[in-house]
This record gives structure tokens, C-alpha cells and sequence, in this order.
């Protein structure tokens, strides 16, 4: 049988390319909304400590889910390690880093420095968290779990762009983009384990 796995230096590309042109959708969205997406991103070392803590839950209960011998979660598991595995085979985890790091701003970008204080400026900061979140877990539809799953990442990521009482972009942006750093590398490291079984 013909393998139909992805080109692994084309879909790498693709997905830099893809997650950064979401910065130029929160552009055109800020400018429509009249919110600068970066108005909220700015440096700060509690942030910077937020981030890295934050990011210790989300991480931990991935490892778990791995572990986990239900369907719909092993469905998900299985999806993530037929699509990344033979894509992301072969990149070093500079290469991971790089495309997480992208992923990880741009996404907060649009969704927490965009849509969610422009839904919160017109239905206040609960309606803004939650809707902005449910759009967040749509885009992110592989499965109706997984979209649950990211719906409540989302809400979470929200909730850290308020953590200590500053507004700060940054916060989520690292824990999102360690959170899929991370991710990445066990989904390799387990891709790697399944072929070497084989």
C-alpha cells in the first residue's frame, strides 16, 4: 500500500506559515474592533513565573490523558500520533520549539488579545471568556473531545491573561507555547517508541 503520510518538511512549513498568518487575522480583526492585539503584551517577570507554573497543570493532565484507556480519549491519542508522528518525524526539538513558540503567540494573539476583549467589551468579562473560548475550541474540531478539550485549554489560558490582577498576554503565550512544546515532544517520543516496536 502507498503511504499517504504528509511530506514532513511540507507540512512543517505550512504549519509555521499557517499558525503565523494568524497574527495578520488579529490585525484585521483589532482594526475592525479598534483593540491592538499587543496592547496587552508586555514583559514582566510575574508573568514570566505565571507562565511556567501554569503550564505545569495543563502538561500533567496531557500525560495523564495518555494514559487513559477510554475511546474517545485514545481516538484523539491516535490522531495526534497518525497526523504529527510521520509529520514531525525527524525535526530536533529546536524545530518543535520554533514551530510552538509561533503557534503559541499568534494564537493568543488573536483569541486573547482580540476576541476575547472584544466580546468582553460588548457582553462582559464572563460572556467574552466563554464565547471567545467555544470559538477557540471550534477552530480546534478535530473531534468533538478534542474540541471540548481545547474549549476548556481556552477558558483557562483566559483566566491566566488576568492571573495576579495584570492584564498580560504574555502569561498565556508561554504557557501555551510550553503546553504545546511539550505535547510535541511526547507525541514523538511515543511515535518513535510505536515504530520501533514495529
Amino acid at each position: 500500500m502507498e503511504d499517504k503520510s504528509l511530506n514532513p518538511q511540507k507540512f512543517f512549513k505550512t504549519a509555521c506559515y499557517f499558525e503565523g498568518s494568524l497574527i495578520l487575522v488579529a490585525l484585521f480583526l483589532g482594526w475592525i474592533a479598534d483593540i491592538n492585539p499587543f496592547a496587552d503584551l508586555h514583559f514582566s517577570e510575574n508573568a514570566i513565573l505565571y507562565g511556567l507554573l501554569g503550564t505545569l497543570p495543563l502538561f500533567v493532565l496531557f500525560v495523564a490523558m495518555q494514559q487513559l484507556q477510554i475511546e474517545s480519549v485514545q481516538r484523539v491519542r491516535k490522531l495526534l500520533l497518525e497526523t504529527l508522528g510521520p509529520a514531525m518525524h525527524g525535526y530536533g526539538w529546536a524545530d518543535l520549539f520554533v514551530l510552538a513558540a509561533i503557534a503559541g503567540l499568534s494564537e493568543e494573539v488573536l483569541f486573547r488579545g482580540v476576541l476575547q476583549p472584544w466580546m468582553e467589551a460588548g457582553w462582559g468579562m464572563n460572556a467574552g471568556l466563554l464565547f471567545s473560548n467555544i470559538i477557540f475550541g471550534l477552530v480546534h474540531a478535530v473531534t468533538p473531545l478534542y474540541a471540548a478539550l481545547a474549549t476548556l485549554v481556552g477558558i483557562y489560558l483566559g483566566v491566566f491573561l488576568d492571573y495576579g490582577g495584570e492584564r498580560n498576554l504574555l502569561t498565556p503565550v508561554i504557557i501555551h507555547t510550553l503546553y504545546d512544546f511539550l505535547a510535541f515532544l511526547v507525541i514523538m517520543r511515543a511515535y518513535k517508541a510505536g515504530k520501533e516496536e514495529k
